[in-house]
Parts: structure tokens; C-alpha cells; sequence
């Protein structure tokens, strides 16, 4: 299924299921929880300068993880679960070449695929000293469990809309 069609069926899922998914207290809680994950994960990530880091290889150097295709592992799920936390899910690519979803700021998802929220390219690993790396993993794992969870119990109240 192409991207704008995940993007067209999440988007009507949005529409008949916002206030029902609003009102579940678990779903409720997961997206709070994940906004503090995401906090949490962004600190730590600017703290050890991986985002500098990723942003200087993108701009000098011509290169980004966020590669044409990554956009395909997201599902109509996954992509409401963003609508619910606000992200806008633009109708075209940004960046020729890139991810659907790679803006000029960085990733316009808040709730990411679980390969863009662990993925650390060779030279991000040989920078971080082990223990900043095993400090990443941890709240990169919080956030993840939280995605996963919240991913669920989205699909589960959503059952039979566009099971993918």
C-alpha cells in the first residue's frame, strides 16, 4: 500500500474514532506516557549530540538514514496514533530521496517506527562511551515499549477498520 494511501485510511480513522479513542483511559495514558518518553528521549539524545550529529551528516555530508522507503514500515495505526499526539502527516515528500516523513527540522512524527527510534549508525556508536550508549538504550526503550503498547491498544479498539 503507498504511503498517501496509509495517510488517506489514518486519516479517516481519525474521523470516526477520535472521541472514542480520547475517551479510553488506557489510550489516554499511553499518549501522555509516550510525551514523557519522547521528553526523555530527546534530552538524552541532544545531550550526547546525536542529533547534531545526524543533523551535520544530513547537511555536510550528504547523508541520511532517513532513506526513501523507511515510510513504508509505518501502518494506517501507527500513523493515527501521531494524529492523535498532533503530528501532521504531510501529503508529499519534503526532501527528494528522503523518508515521507523526514521535514527540514528532523522527523515530523512523534510516535516513530521502532527501527527509526533505535537505529544508530556506525559512527554514532563509536562516539557514545558505553555508558551513554547503555543510557540511550534505556529511555530509547521506554519510549519503544510505549509505542508498541499504545500501537495495540489503538488497533484493538479500531479492530476491523483497516487491519494492517
Amino acid at each position: 500500500m503507498l504511503i498517501r494511501e496509509k495517510i488517506r485510511i489514518a486519516e479517516a480513522l481519525f474521523g470516526t474514532w477520535r472521541d472514542e479513542l480520547w475517551r479510553d483511559a488506557k489510550v489516554r495514558g499511553l499518549l501522555e506516557d509516550l510525551l514523557e518518553n519522547l521528553s526523555a528521549s530527546g534530552m538524552v539524545s541532544r545531550g550526547l549530540g546525536i542529533l547534531a550529529a545526524c543533523k551535520h551528516c544530513d547537511e555536510e555530508e550528504g547523508g541520511s538514514c532517513c532513506g526513501a522507503g523507511i515510510e513504508n514500515r509505518y501502518s494506517p495505526h501507527l500513523l493515527l496514533v501521531n494524529l492523535l499526539l498532533g503530528s501532521g502527516l504531510p501529503e508529499e515528500r519534503c526532501i527528494a530521496n528522503s523518508c515521507h516523513f523526514l521535514g527540514k527540522e528532523g522527523c515530523v512524527l512523534k510516535a516513530r517506527d521502532i527501527l527509526c527510534i533505535n537505529y544508530l549508525c556506525a559512527r554514532i556508536q563509536r562516539l557514545l562511551a558505553h555508558e551513554d550508549l547503555l543510557t540511550l538504550q534505556e529511555v530509547t526503550g521506554r519510549e519503544m515499549e510505549t509505542v508498541f503498547l499504545l500501537h495495540e491498544a489503538v488497533k484493538r479498539i479500531t479492530r476491523g477498520s483497516h487491519d494492517h
